[in-house]
């Protein structure tokens, strides 16, 4: 991450929080990276120099007026200005990151085999919170080689409930046993 994207991040946040809209900005925020991921060409065609700072604040109006907050509107005319957008999702770590510290939410990560159910991830969410004592919020991500159970990581800790890791100690304990007949 660049100092710029942590400036940037740090900078909408702290206006959002001032002006009490951080949570809603954090959602907006989450949606439009997300959208900005899933149009990579998009992103490519708004930060081509060839296309002026009108036509690139037109398209970003077009694209998000009216459905997220002014301040974030111009954060992104902003980013276009300076030729930064490519920053977007760096800038977006950095507040979540900062709204996350301030109100004691944990990111923990899931891995699957298989994409959890709404129902299971709110489950498994209202567990960790238990068990945790602090608000969670859940990332799911599918890996294959997890073979069935869960993964989770939060904190610099692993919780490893997967079939891989219960195979991984079979097949040790396994390789241990001394098998000579006496």
């Amino acid at each position: 991450m660049t100092k710029s994207a942590r400036i940037y991040g740090l900078s909408l946040y702290d206006l959002a929080v001032e002006s009490g809209i951080a949570g809603q900005v954090l959602e907006q925020f989450r949606e439009v990276r997300a959208i900005f991921r899933q149009n990579p060409e998009y992103a490519g065609l708004l930060s081509n120099p060839g296309i002026s700072k009108e036509a690139r604040n037109g398209m970003l109006e077009e694209a998000f007026g009216g459905q997220i907050h002014e301040y974030l509107m111009n954060f992104l005319k902003l980013l276009g200005d300076r030729d930064m957008l490519r920053e977007l999702g760096d800038c977006c770590d950095e507040y979540v990151k900062r709204y996350n510290a301030d109100n004691g939410i944990v990111t923990a990560t899931v891995r699957t085999a298989v994409k959890l159910t709404k129902e299971q991830m709110y489950t498994l969410k209202d567990n960790l919170e238990k068990s945790e004592g602090k608000k969670i919020f859940l990332v799911q991500k599918v890996d294959r080689t997890i073979i069935g159970g869960l993964r989770v990581e939060m904190e610099g800790r692993m919780i490893d409930g997967s079939i891989s890791r219960h195979l991984s100690i079979i097949s040790k304990r396994l390789g241990d046993i001394n098998l000579s007949a006496d």
